[in-house]
């Protein structure tokens, strides 16, 4: 497999104030945020529009689990159903089934230190 991680998809973590964060980076950094945070757009090495997100989460959410980490990250990736297979044949520890969007597909793994990843195979398009 050729490529697996293709760049950085977002960065999401917890606070106890998600609005008031994003308030605040919007206030003093001007970051366009929105109900899930903000996108930054750019361009791919082949001039496609991609994009990352980053995303303030409320310090009770379950998304991360099983992970206990404040935070989570989520990677691009190509072709997430050969990766996840190679992953789980290397012995990487898998989290649940993936769940596919218009948006793009997603599947989870844990790091050795407890870290929950995101891998997103994304559709750029779908949010233009």
């Amino acid at each position: 497999m050729k490529n697996r991680v293709t760049g950085l998809g977002g960065i999401f973590f917890k606070t106890k104030d998600p609005d008031q964060i994003k308030t605040w980076y919007k206030n003093h950094l001007g970051l366009n945020t929105d109900n899930y945070g903000c996108s930054f757009w750019w361009k791919d090495k082949d001039g496609n529009d991609a994009m990352t997100q980053w995303s303030p989460f409320s310090s009770d959410t379950k998304y991360f689990e099983p992970s206990e980490k404040p935070f989570m990250i989520n990677f691009r990736v190509e072709n997430l159903v050969e990766l996840m297979e190679e992953l789980k044949k290397e012995g990487v520890t898998i989290v649940g089934e993936i769940a596919e969007y218009d948006y793009g597909k997603f599947g989870y793994i844990m790091d050795p230190d407890g870290n929950k990843l995101e891998l997103w195979e994304p559709v750029d398009k779908a949010f233009l």
